[in-house]
């Protein structure tokens, strides 16, 4: 690994892939969603001025190339347990090249009205894909993959980097990243620091020799030395696990949010210069991240958000039922796919968007009203994106199983679509109603448009099979909203820990 950055860095801009001086600076406890947030609320206003603080590594290709202003955006973020930062001797991994010790997937919507925080735990089992990886002489290297192993070992170990984690979040989630970001034990220090402190709860007194926290029950302001003990306190809480030490982090940086919102800091230039000099000196980002421009640019984007809107929540998971004493956890399968799914088809976790409900209840009313009889859906059907043969396949199913005789395989789709389409004429509704039942379709996969005309020269409504497309007989319909058996939090409401 290339030497750290020492601290009289400042005034070079740092080298971006070829680097040989600049090492990934490593950081904990999901502190980048306090520093993605603090860009966002004005902090970018600073950053022309310190762009020289600025380190970036390549992604490697892992990601889908950089966010863009008119898509929802993922970052993922970050977290090590390598000793890095003066100070920290006395934590994490003594003599390692470091884990994924905390990981975040940021989801936030493309209308930019709510934001979902998931948690990645760092003893989930995972498969860890080849990592095609670039080298300090700017050389490819393939870093193979493991399977069955912790995701923490997915960046540090065998040379992996923050886009071998990437890569891993993408295989078990099906979700790409945009970006990345990491930061050094440091940040949540000087971070907590710049904005005067941050408050939290606890519900009862806390003694940890490993964190070194020792706190009474009650609220307190905390910031440098004592907030990172907090983040890192896992056996004094809950159950004394990872998961728990993960809801701790999620009340801590729920209050870092509300800070960072708070008129005390958007109105004070010193917090403001204080919060910029530090997240800069601590932030780390990919190579399509690299620019001022671009940080300028998902600030303002983040900056949209209101903290009651950005939910956090865990990846589900169940203990390892390999083990008989239980250390790792595995995905929860009844529950941790329909998560993916709200966060792939942009669902918000909370229910705050009156807009949202207007435009879907406009789109629910597509499916109300007659339904036409099976025997009386003329659809031509074309593959737009889904596995080969899904065409033919559905006819089969439409035919012989639901009664749809009047349909027709049409081949090909002109181009790929990423979700299922039923387009239809408005006297063409009652049709489209009773093949959206049989399907499964939501009503925003109906199209109202123009009929088209079939084999036989009679007009007839166009099924366009997408990527979503998963088998003839299988639901289309998206999750609309989080489980409620799902646990989460807003960012807006003060929580203590227990």
């Amino acid at each position: 690994m290339p030497e750290e950055p020492s601290p009289g860095r400042r005034g070079r801009r740092p080298a971006k892939k070829n680097s040989k001086a600049k090492k990934v600076l490593l950081w904990t406890s999901g502190t980048m969603a306090f520093l993605v947030l603090a860009v966002g609320v004005g902090g970018y206003l600073y950053l022309e001025h310190l762009n020289d603080n600025i380190t970036s590594v390549s992604d490697d290709g892992a990601g889908t190339g950089g966010f863009k202003k008119d898509e929802a955006i993922n970052i993922l973020l970050i977290g090590t347990d390598k000793r890095t930062g003066s100070g920290n001797e006395g934590y994490g991994d003594k003599g390692s090249a470091g884990h994924a010790d905390t990981t975040i997937l940021l989801h936030v919507s493309k209308d930019r009205s709510n934001a979902t925080a998931l948690s990645i735990p760092r003893d989930l089992i995972v498969d860890i894909p080849d990592c095609p990886t670039q080298q300090e002489d700017g050389s490819q290297k393939v870093i193979p993959g493991s399977a069955g192993v912790r995701f923490n070992t997915s960046l540090g170990q065998g040379g992996r980097t923050p886009s071998c984690t990437m890569r891993t979040v993408t295989e078990l989630t099906g979700i790409t990243p945009d970006n990345f970001m990491v930061a050094d034990f440091n940040a949540v220090k000087t971070l907590t620091s710049a904005v005067g402190g941050v408050e939290v709860c606890l519900a009862k007194d806390i003694d940890d020799p490993d964190s070194h926290l020792k706190l009474p029950k009650g609220t307190h302001t905390i910031e440098g030395e004592q907030a990172l003990a907090f983040v890192r306190t896992r056996h004094s809480v809950g159950l004394g696990g990872d998961l728990s030490r993960i809801e701790l982090q999620q009340q801590f940086l729920s209050a870092l949010m509300r800070q960072l919102k708070s008129n005390d800091t958007l109105t004070s230039p010193s917090k403001m210069i204080k919060l910029a000099e530090a997240g800069t000196e601590a932030l780390t980002v990919d190579s399509t991240l690299d620019s001022i421009n671009k940080l300028k640019d998902l600030g303002l984007e983040l900056g949209k958000l209101n903290v009651k809107n950005l939910t956090f929540t865990t990846i589900p998971v169940i203990d390892n039922p390999a083990e008989k004493v239980k250390a790792t956890v595995v995905l929860d399968e009844a529950k941790a796919p329909e998560v993916f799914s709200l966060i792939k088809n942009d669902v918000s976790f909370t229910e705050v968007k009156q807009q949202k409900k207007k435009e879907k209840a406009a789109v629910a009313a597509r499916l109300k009203g007659e339904k036409a009889p099976a025997s009386e859906v003329r659809v031509r059907i074309l593959n737009g994106g889904a596995p080969a043969g899904s065409a033919q396949e559905t006819l089969s199913w439409l035919q012989v199983q639901q009664g749809v005789t009047k349909s027709e395989n049409a081949g090909n789709a002109p181009a790929e679509l990423g979700k299922t389409t039923l387009e239809y004429a408005p006297d063409q509704a009652d049709q489209a109603r009773r093949l959206a039942e049989i399907l499964g379709l939501s009503g925003s996969a109906m199209k109202p448009g123009e009929s088209v005309t079939n084999a036989q020269g009679v007009p007839a409504m166009t099924l366009t099979l997408g990527k979503d497309f998963k088998g003839a007989g299988v639901s289309l319909t998206p999750p609309d909203k989080a489980p409620d058996d799902i646990k989460k939090s807003t960012a807006d409401k003060v929580e203590c820990a227990k």
